[in-house]
């Protein structure tokens, strides 16, 4: 399935966000992206209608197993990103950076190839 580069930032920063803090709230997902809760708000909306996120009575997101399975690729592959390039000699904040960048246009099979060639499965 492709989705925006859009989305997939958005499902992996409720992920990332869900790991780190246990709970997640739009607020919390404006302030990691530095956009506007309406923003934010328009797009949980759209990602209720299709199934990625559900929204408890606390106003908590949660990813469903079709938002997890998109913000697991994505985040696997920004670690895997940052990781190879911090090995090439990166600083770590360009290398998180970079690999922000770089995940969302990169082929499996050169993530695959990458992960092979650092020892990773």
């Amino acid at each position: 399935m492709k989705i925006q580069e859009s989305a997939e930032n958005y499902l992996e920063t409720i992920h990332m966000l869900k790991k780190k803090n246990g709970n997640v709230r739009s607020i919390d997902v404006a302030n990691e992206l530095s956009f506007s809760k309406a923003s934010v708000s328009i797009a949980m909306k759209n990602f209720r209608e299709e199934g990625f996120i559900t929204v408890d009575g606390d106003g908590y997101l949660n990813l469903t197993e079709k938002g997890l399975e998109i913000a697991r690729r994505v985040y696997e592959r920004h670690e895997i990103l940052a990781k190879a390039l911090m090995a090439l000699g990166v600083d770590e904040e360009t290398a998180y950076d970079d690999a922000c960048k770089i995940e969302h246009h990169i082929s499996d099979k050169s993530v695959q190839k990458i992960k092979e060639h650092f020892g990773q499965k």
